[in-house]
Formats: C-alpha cells, structure tokens, sequence
C-alpha cells in the first residue's frame, strides 16, 4: 500500500492531540493539526495568524470585517480585490490538506479533513471521544480554573467546532455515521485508544505487515 490517510475527530481534552501523534508514528506518517495553517498562509499568502484566528471557527470573517485592517494580516489590497471570504479561507486550508496528502501517508486532526479528502483512497475517518468528567478535569489542570467554567469553556469550543464542520460538510460532527470509528478514549487511556485504532485501520485497509 502506497500510503494511508487518518482523519482523526475529536472533542476537546479527549486526547485527540496525542492520539494523532501515536498513530502518525505507528504508521510513519505526517502529522498535522496546527501545522495546516501554516501550510494554508503559504498557499495564500497571508500570515498564518490570519488562519489562526479562524481556526475551525465559522462566522469569524463576519466579525473580522469589523475590525481595522492591517498589512499585519498579509495580502494588502488584495484582500478586498479578491473578494475574499469565509470560503476562501476552508479552500486554502483544503487545498493544503490536500497537497499533504498526495505527498505521502497522513494522519490529519480537524479541520474537516474527512470531507475534504472523501474522494482519497485508503482513508480511515475516527472520532475521539470522552467523559464530560474526564475532560473537564483535564481542561480544569491545563487552564487553572472551576469545573464550571471548565465545561462552560469546553461546550463553548465544540459548539464552534460542529457549527464549522456542519457548515462545511452536511453531515454531524460527532455523530457516529459521520466515521468510521467512534471511540471512548477515557475507558482505556490515550495509548491504549492509539493501539486499538490502529489494529482497527489495519483491518480495514487490509494491512498485514
């Protein structure tokens, strides 16, 4: 098999993050989640903060022609010449996506990679999940803050996230028929979760060595 594709979902402090990194080393493949948007700023041409700024986020261009514009951004005048806009920004970032994996096997990490690559062969889309209460206490240790305002912060995060993904592919984010696999990453532990996933990819792309 030439290479393989891993587009990996996954709710907030649900080990995601670290699940991508273990599976990209099980199987000798890039890695990128934020890396795409640097990727994504070289294919347009404006500064990759731009593409942080909107990072799985729909409707930020709405509220970012509010705000003076600066040659900070990148691209000048063009920015307005191009007539540029929301869609713009999940081309580039798609075209990016793209490129990466014709290069060679990829484990991809948001950014509606499922459906950008649905016409690829050897893809294998999962979606990692966990308890409210374990992620909650994850986010609790990371940021310094109350339960309260770790799962305010964390509701906060997913509804942007699945308002983005079902904007941009008719279909659910983290529902079950949306992938492959669905997986509960607090029952077994992120190393654990990675092995499983990979057995799982293994399977069915019909790997043998």
């Amino acid at each position: 098999m030439d290479k393989i594709i891993i587009n990996v979902g996954r709710q907030v402090c649900a080990g995601g993050l670290e699940i991508g990194k273990l599976l990209a080393d099980e199987f000798q493949a890039k890695y990128y989640d934020r890396e795409l948007l640097n990727l994504a700023a070289k294919e347009s041409g404006f500064s990759e903060e731009f593409f942080k700024q909107s990072d799985e986020r729909k409707g930020f261009f709405r509220s970012f022609l509010h705000l003076p514009f600066g040659n900070s951004w990148g691209g000048g005048s063009n920015f307005y010449q191009n007539n540029f806009s929301q869609e713009s920004l999940f081309k580039f970032q798609s075209d990016a996506i793209i490129k990466a994996a014709q290069e060679g096997s990829c484990v991809f990490v948001g950014r509606c990679a499922d459906y950008v690559l649905r016409d690829f062969p050897n893809v294998v889309n999962v979606f990692i999940t966990a308890s409210l209460e374990s992620r909650a206490k994850l986010f609790m240790k990371e940021k310094n803050v109350s339960k309260e305002e770790a799962i305010r912060r964390i509701q906060q995060v997913e509804s942007r996230r699945a308002s983005y993904y079902n904007y941009y592919t008719g279909k659910h984010w983290g529902q079950a028929d949306s992938y492959d696999l669905c997986i509960d990453s607090s029952a077994i532990g992120s190393a654990a979760t990675a092995r499983l996933i990979a057995e799982f990819v293994r399977k069915k792309l019909n790997i043998t060595s």
